[in-house]
């Protein structure tokens, strides 16, 4: 008899993050530093909180330095879980957002029978997280989240628009692999995971460091549908 992770498909995949941890490690409080400006990724975590009820629970993947998005839901009244593969960046959220709850751990290990139990989400945050995925992992990470969701929950996404996969950039000094879609395929791939796109908006972005180059960010507002 097949597991719940092996009709999600990820007993099929062998999980390689080789180097991308460690690169984040590395980065360190550089990352905000890189990345000081995030309208987007506030507006579409405002989005979320707003349209939440009160206390309600907020899974944060790749949650990173906590800042902005654990401590926003955290200021709001809500209860945050932030997930990240970086042992530095969730040293670094626990000291910027001390009331959440923070782990080491890869996506992977949230989907159905995996080591890792959450529990259910009111809504879930992927900002710029999914994209550190091969392309052949990134649906079966968002039937994951809507495992984790709720009936109805919310789901607010971002993604740099790139037709990448597994693609090896420099990045704040070090080195990762990224994975990327044009919006088109971007939205197909989510709703296919069985969400709803309720809102889309983007933003061309120029980080503040030499060696990250502008980029087109996706930010989509969704919702799961049963």
């Amino acid at each position: 008899m097949s597991s719940p992770a092996d009709e999600l498909g990820y007993g099929s995949i062998r999980l390689d993050r080789t180097g991308q941890a460690e690169a984040f490690d590395a980065i360190g409080d550089r990352y905000d530093e890189a990345f000081p400006h995030k309208e987007g990724q506030i507006a579409a975590a405002e989005w979320l909180i707003k349209s939440l009820p009160a206390d309600s629970r907020v899974l944060d993947l790749g949650c990173g330095s906590g800042l902005p998005t654990a401590r926003q839901v955290v200021e709001a009244g809500s209860q945050v879980v932030g997930v990240d593969l970086s042992a530095g960046m969730v040293a670094l959220a626990r000291q910027n957002v001390p009331a959440g709850d923070f782990r080491r751990a890869d996506i992977a290990d949230l989907r159905p029978g995996g080591p890792l139990d959450l529990g259910r989400f009111e809504a879930v945050t992927a900002f710029f997280s999914l994209l550190m995925l091969p392309r052949a992992e990134i649906p079966l990470a968002l039937r994951t989240i809507h495992h984790l969701l709720l009936p109805g929950g919310l789901f607010a996404l971002s993604m740099v628009e790139a037709d990448v996969d597994d693609f090896s950039i420099p990045f704040i000094g070090n080195t990762i692999r990224v994975s990327g879609y044009l919006r088109d395929e971007l939205r197909e791939v989510v709703e296919a995971a069985g969400f709803e796109i309720a809102e889309e908006s983007s933003f061309t972005y120029a980080p503040a460091t030499a060696d990250v180059p502008p980029e087109v960010q996706i930010f989509l507002r969704c919702r799961r549908q049963d």
